[in-house]
Parts: C-alpha cells; sequence; structure tokens
C-alpha cells in the first residue's frame, strides 16, 4: 500500500497535463506494428470504479486457467465462502455473477419474476428508476412508490403501499449512487414478507463500505458489483438469494427470459455438480478473491469505521468551502458524497480540472442533480484520511 501511496502522490502535474496519444492501427493491417495507447495514473475519487490495492492487481496478472481446472474451481468455492462473510449471510445460492452491478439487477428480476407479476420498486434515485425499466422488460405490472432524490423512504410508508399493491416482490436501493443518501432496512422485511411480498435490495454501492445484513436483515435476495466497494475491476456481480426467492425462483411457471442470466444452470456451475454453462472470466475471479482476502484481514467492523471516518474528515472540510451535501441529513452514505456545486461554477470546467492538472476524478451529477451536484467517492482502498487530504488541497486550489 505505501508504495502505492508513494506513485500517487508523486504524479506530477507535467505528467497529468500530457496528452494522452489516441490508439493507432496502422491501415496495412495486423502484421505491422502498433502502438498500444497510453495509460495515465488516476487518483479515481468518482462513483466507481475505484483504485485497487496492488494485492488485486497483481493477482489479475496471474497465469491463466481453464474455467474447470481444478485449481480454479477451488478458487471459487473460497470466492463463495467469502462472499458469504461479506453478505453476512448463510445462504448456499451465494456466487459471483459475469457481469457488471447492472447484470446482478436484471439476474435477480429475469429469475424471480413472471410476466403479470406485481411488483412494488421504490424510486429515489436513477438506480431505483433503472429497476423499473428492468422489471417492465420481465412483463411485470410495475408500481412506483416515489419521494424527491436524495429523501429515503420511511419503512411505514413501503409496508402501506404493499398492502394497496399486494406484489410478489418488493425492491429498493440501499445506497443510492446518484444521490449519496442512505435506505435503512432495517424491520421492513418481515412485514412485507406477511403481505407475501419478497424483498430485494441493490447493494452495489453499499457492500464492502457498510453493514449489509442479509440474515438479520431477512432481506430475500441482494446484489452488488465489484468496483466500488470492494475495491475490485468492474466485471462481476456479487448476488445471494435466500430460502424464499430460491422456491419463488424454483416453482416459476414459465422459463427465465434470459439464458445467460438463468439462475436455475448456473448455479450447477458454481455447485458440486460443475455442469459448464458460460466461460467464466478467470482473471475477474482471480481479483475478487484477492480484494476478499484484503477485506478479510482488516475486518468489517475495521473497514466500516475507516469508510466513516474518511466520510467525516471530507464533510468537515468540504463545509467551510460552501459545499453542501444534497442527501437527507443523517443519511449521508460514508463512500458516496454527493455536494451541492456552488452558485457561478462550472461543473465540467472544475472537473476537467481536477482531472488534467491533478489527476483526479470525480463524479458529475445524474438526472435531477445533473449540473447541480459532484459525487465523490471514498470507496474501498480509497476511503483513507490521506486520500481526502490530497482532494481537499486540490479542490481548494481549482475553486480558488
Amino acid at each position: 500500500m505505501d508504495k502505492y501511496v508513494e506513485v500517487l502522490s508523486t504524479y506530477s502535474y507535467e505528467h497529468s497535463r500530457r496528452e494522452v496519444p489516441r490508439a493507432f492501427l496502422p491501415e496495412v493491417g495486423l502484421g505491422r506494428d502498433t502502438r498500444m495507447i497510453s495509460i495515465p495514473e488516476r487518483l479515481l475519487l468518482g462513483p466507481g470504479p475505484g483504485n485497487a490495492p496492488p494485492e488485486v492487481l497483481e493477482a489479475m496478472g496471474k497465469p491463466m486457467l481453464g474455467h474447470l481446472d481444478p485449481v480454479f474451481l477451488q478458487l471459487m468455492d473460497g470466492v463463495r465462502d467469502k462472499l458469504r462473510k461479506l453478505f453476512q449471510t448463510q445462504n448456499e445460492m451465494t456466487l459471483a455473477m459475469s457481469g457488471t452491478g447492472s447484470a446482478g439487477m436484471e439476474t435477480l428480476f429475469v429469475n424471480l419474476v413472471e410476466p403479470g407479476d406485481k411488483v412494488l420498486i421504490c424510486v429515489n434515485g436513477v438506480f431505483g428508476t433503472r429497476m423499473t425499466d428492468v422489471a417492465a422488460r420481465c412483463g411485470t405490472e410495475v408500481h412506483k412508490l416515489e419521494i424527491p432524490w436524495g429523501q429515503v423512504f420511511e419503512v411505514d410508508a413501503i409496508v402501506e403501499e404493499a398492502k394497496k399493491v399486494k406484489p410478489v416482490l418488493t425492491a429498493l436501493v440501499h445506497a443510492e449512487t446518484s444521490t449519496g443518501a442512505g435506505q435503512l432496512l432495517e424491520g421492513l422485511a418481515q412485514p412485507l414478507h406477511e403481505l407475501g411480498s419478497m424483498l430485494v435490495v441493490d447493494c452495489v454501492t453499499s457492500l464492502g463500505g457498510m453493514p449489509v445484513k442479509i440474515d438479520e436483515w431477512e432481506i430475500d435476495a441482494a446484489y452488488s458489483g465489484t468496483q466500488k466497494c470492494l475495491s475490485c475491476s468492474p466485471g462481476l456481480s456479487p448476488v445471494t438469494l435466500g430460502a424464499r426467492a430460491v422456491e419463488r425462483m424454483e416453482q416459476r411457471k414459465s422459463k427465465v427470459q434470459s439464458w445467460y442470466l438463468d439462475l436455475n444452470m448456473i448455479r450447477n456451475y458454481w455447485g458440486q455438480e460443475r455442469f459448464y454453462h458460460h466461460t467464466a472470466p478467470i482473471h475477474m475471479l482471480y481479483g475478487l478473491d484477492a480484494a476478499l482476502d484484503v477485506i478479510g484481514r482488516e475486518g468489517l467492523d475495521a473497514r466500516f469505521a475507516r469508510h466513516r471516518e474518511a466520510h467525516e474528515t471530507l464533510k468537515a472540510a468540504l463545509e467551510p468551502m460552501g459545499l453542501q451535501y444534497v442527501s437527507q441529513e443523517g443519511y449521508h452514505l460514508p463512500m458516496l458524497n454527493a455536494v451541492s456545486i456552488p452558485e457561478g461554477m462550472e461543473d465540467a470546467a472544475v472537473r476537467g480540472r481536477l482531472l488534467n492538472e491533478f489527476g483526479i476524478e470525480i463524479g458529475g451529477g445524474l438526472g435531477a442533480f445533473k449540473g447541480k451536484a459532484w459525487r465523490i467517492g471514498l470507496m474501498g482502498y480509497n476511503a483513507r484520511t490521506d486520500v481526502v487530504e490530497r482532494l481537499v488541497d486540490a479542490l481548494k486550489q481549482v475553486l480558488a
């Protein structure tokens, strides 16, 4: 880690200003020399991906294995066990889907609902909105419970809406990446279960950065992504399904609309049968295995505390600069800080200077917050006070 911090801290102004050449392919064909595009060092403090620790980068450079090699299958078993610990669950069906977090979202919907089913989706940002689109494409009858962006839902309000709709599935986002708002989940599942509804949760941004207690909170199914608080490259989506979700999947009357995301087949590859379904992304799983090892060595409590400390340090530094959080007070995410852009400041110009002059990336707003907010990610490996200090120093210079 020290070596990596040294590389970031010595990243020069001249290097960051250097023009990145465009990829060059000669017209005469692939037999001639080609010139690979130059890849600069960046400090990635946007909504993801973030920087990966050296252990992950090293793991992703290891030799290729076949996807049915006994050593690789052993690694897959280890990944499942480590994901259960991270999700804080005993769910047998816990695995990493091939694809980014959005693939995890689609996996749960295509496996758990059928055409004509009623679903209730809580929308307070971009990713709740995306859920409605995915559910509609499954042929469901979508009902939305909407509140202003940046706000969080009251449990009673969700339950009251579920009483009216009577959905087979209720879904919401734990950590809304577009607004920086963290949703409370305790006490929600039991009344939904009494109404005959499963609870499905988007944990893409929360997993690895704040508590995700699948069993304790009685969450029926959840999905995440590898590129945020897990500090791995994008390309895998951890999912976990409890007993209600698995029973629902096994008793469906119609085929899963997506062959690629059909868990009835995929679980036979991740399980003891090892039936071939598709070729797994070998090096992505190397990286995820290493990332989970990093988390295991640190410990969940220590990791969550580190994210909270980095967030509080950033918040204390931003407020005197006039940068106010756009998410509901008391529900700010530690790993995704969404702050309003000061009057008169041009969004793209500030982010451009941070990137070109200091090698630091932060994110712009989406949807209702487009052009009105910056999204600053302190995720996984980057959730450190020294990173915060570097960002604040650069921001002061740009905003001045």
